[in-house]
Parts: C-alpha cells; sequence; structure tokens
C-alpha cells in the first residue's frame, strides 16, 4: 500500500504503508483512516510532533558508542545501511513547513 501526501506548496510525498502511518499517527491523525487532512491551524502542532520524534529516532541511532575491538557489520553499512525514521521523515517535515510558510493544507488519500 503506497499513501500519497499533497499539498499545493509542494511536491507530493509518496510512502509505503507501515512507514505512512507510523509517520500519520505522529503527526495526531488515525493511522487507520486512508484519508485525511492537516489544516493550516494543525500545522503548526503537526510540526513540532514530527521534529520531536526525529529528534527522539536520532538519538535513539546514535546509541551507545561502539568498542573499538568491535568491527561494524561491513553488511550494514553505505546503501545497504537501514534507513531510519528520521531520513524518512524529512521529505513531510519540508512539505509541512512549506505549507505552513504558504497557508495551505496537506492531505493524503484524496
Amino acid at each position: 500500500m503506497l499513501l500519497t501526501f499533497k499539498s499545493a506548496a509542494d511536491a507530493d510525498v509518496i510512502m509505503f504503508g507501515d512507514v505512512a502511518k507510523k509517520l500519520v499517527e505522529i503527526l495526531g491523525k488515525d493511522p487507520q483512516d486512508g484519508k485525511g487532512i492537516i489544516t493550516v491551524e494543525q500545522l503548526p502542532g503537526a510540526i513540532a510532533r514530527l521534529r520531536a520524534a526525529i529528534e527522539a529516532d536520532k538519538a535513539g541511532q546514535a546509541g551507545p558508542a561502539q568498542d573499538d575491538d568491535e568491527e561494524e557489520d561491513p553488511e550494514r553499512r553505505g546503501m545497504a545501511a537501514p534507513v531510519n525514521l528520521a531520513q524518512r521523515a524529512w521529505p513531510l517535515l519540508t512539505m509541512l513547513e512549506l505549507s505552513q510558510k504558504e497557508g495551505v493544507p496537506v492531505t493524503w488519500g484524496v
């Protein structure tokens, strides 16, 4: 399943279902509803929640320092490295910020 976030202020942001649902939940909306809107009035709160989730994800990724004796798994670097929530959320955060600047809502599933 794909979910497409739309705004007159930015290009569409397309995400796969599980990631999109998690982000919709972070934004304070029902992740089970296939359609939704973040009104202009709701944008500041949605931006704050998404920024907080990005910062929390980054803090979790930092984790404890790796021992010098312990080598990093070469299979998990570069293009094979997992994509974290912070990386996936940036395009949506940009859309929300541009939408707030231009005073237009963000919709999905419509």
